[in-house]
């Protein structure tokens, strides 16, 4: 059963967000996916903007990595509990905390996107088991972070995940949902967008595997996936002590998106479990820059 506040919060959390944002713009922050003992409170947060923790991962498999047909169990950091996740919201009213679905691995175990038999009993898996991990978690929302997928092509993916988030959505389950595409799945995540990108919040595309290293590398970068979601959904991406552009190159083409008519409205990292090494640096450098922006 959804609690009746968080109803209350779904139902006017667009408005809150307005009140305590700077412009409506968001910091997305991966957490808790390495094993790192990391901790909300050890990250810094600026309450001028809608701060988003995703956590890493809920996954529909049991813990050798066996499909459980959509039954979704928590297997970030132990450290990141409920209570955790509670007090950071009280202590910061600008913070939501979404579940970032599947990625790459479980131990040594690739996960893949798996055709079910029956999508309805998936997704009727799915979201039972979401919405209890949203009602113990006090999430609010879910990100969406398939990263293999069958290589013949056509699956249920877009189907399944689409009917997932707007039945959430429709539950006032979650007030959030944000995608993850990287540069080899593309095709799914478009087909997904395409079909439902009512019910999708923002575009949290991992710039990081595009293989750019350069300021003028990452603009185009940005121009195509632009040209394939919603740019105005589309937010660029910094994987901390990772691949792709590093350091101020990474500010250095955000300023140039600006100039080429973009409109930063947020930013994605990954993730925080990195950067407990080097103070937060980038989650400082980037919320600064977020808040010092004006719109284009």
């Amino acid at each position: 059963m959804v609690s009746f506040h968080h109803l209350i919060f779904c139902l006017l959390g667009s408005v809150l967000v307005s009140q305590i944002g700077c412009d409506g713009k968001v910091m997305m922050e991966y957490i808790g996916a390495t094993g790192a003992p990391v901790k909300f409170d050890s990250v810094p947060i600026d309450d001028g903007l809608d701060f988003n923790f995703i956590l890493g991962f809920a996954i529909d498999a049991d813990a050798s990595g066996n499909p459980q047909n959509g039954v979704f169990s928590p297997y970030w950091e132990s450290t990141l509990t409920p209570d955790s996740v509670a007090s950071i919201k009280q202590k910061h009213p600008n913070v939501k905390v979404l579940a970032s679905l599947s990625g790459w691995s479980l131990g040594p175990n690739v996960l893949r996107w798996y055709d079910p038999e029956d999508a309805a009993t998936w997704i009727s898996n799915a979201f039972s088991s979401l919405q209890s991990l949203a009602t113990t978690y006090h999430l609010d929302g879910i990100d969406i972070d398939y990263e293999n997928f069958p290589k013949h092509g056509n699956t249920s993916f877009a189907y399944c995940i689409g009917e997932l988030i707007a039945l959430l959505k429709n539950q006032s389950v979650i007030c959030t949902a944000t995608i993850a595409p990287y540069h080899l799945t593309t095709g799914p995540y478009i087909e997904l967008f395409n079909g439902y990108k009512d019910v999708i919040d923002y575009v949290n595309h991992q710039f990081y595997t595009d293989k750019v290293s350069t300021p003028k590398g990452y603009l185009e970068a940005f121009q195509l996936r632009a040209s394939q979601f919603d740019k105005d959904k589309l937010l660029p991406s910094y994987e901390v002590n990772g691949r792709g552009i590093q350091g101020d190159a990474f500010f250095e083409a955000l300023n140039l998106l600006q100039e080429n008519g973009f409109e930063i409205s947020g930013i994605m990292i990954f993730s925080a479990d990195e950067s407990l090494s080097d103070g937060f640096l980038y989650e400082r450098k980037s919320q600064q820059f977020l808040l010092n922006t004006t719109s284009v």
